[in-house]
């Protein structure tokens, strides 16, 4: 899935914590929330100065709080965890450790609880 792709997939599914969401989207998801978030924080210091407190960014970021944990919770998902994975986040750095992992681990191989693979690959890989 391409950086375009992720994004209109990101908004699209919205509020969907259902099925999976490979690798490609769930990071350039991320790759566009920290990016879009940094231009808007700079249009905010150059329109409100720097002791001024900004609106596009907040707004920005209240907007993408449920896709983003949406996104999140498919990822898991495609991974074969359980979105309440999300919640060991609460935990201060051990939690964020234990999610990047989850993140960064490849799909579980074919269908799981979850949805068929978004890979298209229904079999297990091959041993040999």
């Amino acid at each position: 899935m391409g950086f375009i792709d992720a994004i209109k997939s990101g908004f699209s599914n919205y509020v969907n914590f259902q099925g999976r969401a490979r690798r490609s989207e769930y990071w350039f998801w991320v790759l566009f929330t920290i990016i879009a978030s940094i231009a808007l924080t700079f249009v905010d210091v150059a329109m409100m100065g720097a002791e001024s407190f900004g609106l596009l960014s907040p707004l920005f970021s209240l907007a993408i709080i449920l896709p983003s944990i949406a996104v999140a919770v498919r990822r898991l998902h495609d991974s074969g965890k359980s979105g309440w994975w999300i919640l060991i986040s609460l935990i201060p750095l051990v939690g964020a450790i234990v999610l990047i992992i989850f993140y960064v681990s490849d799909s579980a191989p074919g269908s799981n609880q979850y949805g068929p693979n978004p890979k298209g690959v229904d079999q297990a890989p091959l041993e040999g």
